[in-house]
């Protein structure tokens, strides 16, 4: 009798057990605060499905996924409509990830999911930092009357880590209040670019550090397919440089990339956009485990 294998569908050459592996990448599949447009629930199952339409072998860092050492953990059974619940879930993964010596990286979902992640990492490491590349400020103290939002998640961030320590780039939207606030010493907040990220790097070192990725950073124009698109964003390239110069100046214990919306994009690319951004994380944390493929 033939014996069938399992089904088991992963992220393009993330197929290694996680007792093997340094990077556990799993799914946040929750968008019940999002205030636009929803969709990012979708993302990880997307990009799983996608991501074998995409080389492992990177030619910006002669780096080939094949030889990464990334578990794929799956998706989280995350409760809609029960916001706590679901961030109590997060929380628990990637504290356990991080507990047990590995590098946790969350693919939202909205950007609320980020918070219990990065709660997590601030209690294994008390000295985090935070550097985070977004569209909007997300430092709002409540939207619509609750203070569990993707609106508030930086700021609820701020609660537990408090002043100097919240690094945020490419900003280009939030209330004048949240800008005022921000500028007022509470977040160091570069607008619209990454102007300054190499400053914020070596402010950091030392520190332990979370990566933190709203991917409507990018302009609408090469990322449609996200819930609150805003004009004026960075290109792919731009990005794509400001991660790898994050994740190779910085001690990144946890990261993250939030807020792709597949159903928002049918054409699939802002889906293929995130998951080449997705592949060049993987190969920047793993640099120094990998050979140049070419040898």
């Amino acid at each position: 009798m033939k014996m069938w294998n399992r089904n088991i569908e992963t992220f393009l050459g993330c197929d290694g057990t996680y007792e093997e592996s340094h990077i556990v990448i799993f799914g946040a599949p929750f968008d019940s605060t999002t205030s636009y447009r929803p969709g990012t629930r979708f993302a990880a199952r997307t990009m799983r499905a996608e991501s074998y339409g995409l080389e492992t072998y990177s030619p910006y860092q002669d780096l080939d996924l094949e030889e990464a050492r990334a578990f794929d953990g799956g998706d989280l059974e995350l409760p809609f409509g029960d916001t706590a619940r679901a961030l109590d879930m997060i929380h628990t993964f990637a504290r356990n990830v991080l507990a047990d010596g590995r590098l946790p990286l969350l693919i939202g979902g909205e950007h609320l999911v980020s918070l219990p992640a990065i709660r997590a990492a601030a209690e294994k490491y008390p000295d985090l930092a935070v550097i985070h590349f977004d569209a909007h400020t997300d430092l709002r103290d409540e939207y619509l009357g609750n203070h569990l939002s993707h609106a508030t998640v930086i700021r609820r961030v701020w609660d537990f880590l408090g002043d100097g320590r919240i690094h945020q780039f490419g900003i280009r939207s939030g209330e004048r209040a949240e800008w005022a606030w921000a500028r007022a010493g509470h977040t160091n907040i570069h607008p619209f670019t990454f102007s300054g990220l190499s400053e914020a790097i070596a402010a950091v070192k030392g520190h332990p550090v979370y990566l933190t990725i709203d991917l409507d950073v990018l302009d609408p124009s090469a990322f449609p397919g996200t819930g609150t698109p805003e004009a004026g964003g960075v290109m792919f390239i731009e990005l794509m440089k400001a991660t790898l110069s994050v994740i190779r100046g910085c001690n990144i214990v946890a990261c993250d990339m939030v807020e792709l919306s597949p159903p928002l994009d049918p054409s699939g690319t802002s889906t293929a956009t995130a998951l080449k951004l997705l592949r060049e994380m993987i190969l920047g944390l793993e640099a120094d485990f990998i050979r140049p493929a070419h040898v």
